[in-house]
């Protein structure tokens, strides 16, 4: 997305809930200090908040930071299920009930951003799963046999593969 004054990319969204429906502003660093520097001069309702915000951005951005920090945490795996966190930005939907503990912090703020609650209010499937740790050793298992064929390790391949016949059961 293009800055609306400027062919930058837009790296600031600013909603503004001042009129009936909710307006989307889109603008690079340097338009967005303007703006909020602006609409806190004008004394607009939301003036105190802009001034603040446009207090806190930061003189200069890194984009190479931003993107070594997304990168970084782009590169983490569940020790569980294997699934990385771009896996999981990439299709929106984790592998196991453990991602919700590894990837809490990433997860809780985006919750917050979608639902505007950490909390699930809603219907409940009607089906429990009986056995959670098991689905959960039972995808670490598989996980492992996965990782020892590749290595060519197959005695160790068997034994897992013996396990997972026996939980199976």
């Amino acid at each position: 997305m293009k800055c609306e004054k400027c062919n930058h990319p837009a790296t600031f969204h600013i909603t503004e809930l001042t009129g009936a429906e909710p307006a989307e502003r889109h603008f690079c660093e340097t338009h967005a200090r303007e703006y909020l520097n602006e609409s806190s001069q004008h004394g607009q309702a939301a003036g105190n908040l802009a001034a603040a915000l446009s207090e806190g951005i930061p003189k200069q951005v890194s984009a190479k930071k931003a993107a070594a920090e997304l990168k970084e945490l782009d590169q983490q795996t569940c020790p569980v299920c294997g699934i990385s966190f771009y896996d999981f930005r990439s299709t929106g939907r984790l592998g196991c009930s453990n991602d919700y503990i590894y990837f809490n912090k990433q997860i809780d703020a985006l919750l917050m951003n979608i639902h505007g609650s950490r909390q699930h209010i809603g219907k409940h499937p009607q089906r429990v799963v009986p056995d959670v740790d098991r689905q959960t050793l039972l995808i670490k298992l598989r996980r492992d046999l996965d990782e020892s064929v590749r290595c060519e390790d197959y005695e160790r391949a068997a034994v897992l593969r013996n396990k997972i016949r026996e939980l199976e059961k």
